[in-house]
């Protein structure tokens, strides 16, 4: 699987990483997805303190421990649990985060994380202060690199001029086209994109395509009506899957990864079929001019109207 390398870091990281939330608690079950798609050529791991109450970090780093040398451990700090469990609060500071990074690194079991993110962030948070922590962790050895998860456009201009990140992590896909507006941005400042929610929560999986009308009354997706979902599948049937052996899923990661600024997509699994068929996906030939020109035009541009 192509390599792609991330921002101005030495790290190389698969164009598919496996998102780690989606694997449940069953360790053996989670194992046989990871080893999957490490067989595919999948060398990134997305995980987070949050998830799981951390159990999901303990299970990765002990599924991943044999291959440490050979992966790059991505996890994400900021949500702090309660001690009920049953609710988190938002801490960024630099207490909280030098703190929380020995937690993570004691249940993935190594001394060092590969991409630690920020899991969120606000224009009212201490942003020098986090970034001190995240550049303090650097120079120590316990973190090789940092970047934030978020899609607010405010914050993500701060820490790109304020800091060294060389991530971010936002949902992108053929229906949420807002991150388009800062990628070259992104790009001239050499800071990397990792995608998440590639497929729409599902709505961009070959499942959709087999909806009749009628079953679309109850759904939308961000600013397109049901009647507008329903057309845009359509005419993807009519003018692109008709006319390859692509799938929907296909089109979608491989949206995604025709635009430079992103680095890998990040797709969760709960099944082994599932790495398989999303390692098949972005594994395919990349879209050509006319694919890209046609979802182009059957897709929204649309734009952040919030967090300006």
């Amino acid at each position: 699987m192509e390599k792609r390398k991330l921002g101005k870091s030495n790290l190389w990281v698969s164009k598919m990483g496996l998102g780690c939330m989606s694997l449940g608690t069953d360790e053996v079950k989670a194992a046989g997805i990871i080893e999957a798609a490490i067989e595919e050529g999948v060398n990134y791991f997305d995980t987070a303190d949050l998830y799981d109450y951390g159990v999901n970090e303990e299970m990765v780093g002990k599924i991943l421990a044999p291959f440490r040398d050979e992966v790059i451990i991505a996890t994400k700090v900021g949500n702090r649990w309660n001690e009920q469990k049953d609710g988190w609060r938002w801490d960024p500071s630099k207490k909280y985060i030098k703190e929380a990074v020995k937690n993570s690194l004691r249940r993935l079991k190594t001394d060092y994380i590969d991409l630690y993110q920020l899991h969120g962030g606000t224009i009212e948070d201490p942003i020098d202060e986090t970034i001190e922590a995240f550049e303090e962790l650097k120079a120590e050895g316990l973190i090789r690199f940092y970047g934030i998860s978020s899609i607010r456009p405010n914050v993500i201009r701060e820490y790109v001029n304020r800091s060294a990140i060389d991530s971010i992590m936002m949902q992108y896909n053929l229906l949420d086209r807002r991150p388009e507006e800062l990628m070259p941005f992104l790009t001239e400042n050499d800071v990397s994109v990792v995608t998440r929610g590639s497929v729409a929560k599902g709505m961009l999986s070959d499942k959709m395509l087999e909806l009749r009308e009628e079953q679309f009354e109850e759904l939308e997706y961000l600013n397109y009506s049901a009647q507008e979902l329903y057309e845009f599948y359509e005419s993807v049937k009519a003018k692109l899957l008709s006319r390859s052996d692509r799938t929907l899923n296909e089109l979608a990661l491989q949206f995604n990864l025709s635009n430079s600024s992103v680095a890998a997509v990040v797709v969760g699994a709960s099944s082994i079929e599932q790495v398989r068929d999303n390692a098949r996906a972005v594994n395919a030939r990349p879209l050509s001019n006319e694919e890209m020109g046609i979802l182009s035009i059957l897709t929204k541009k649309n734009r952040y109207s919030s967090h300006r």
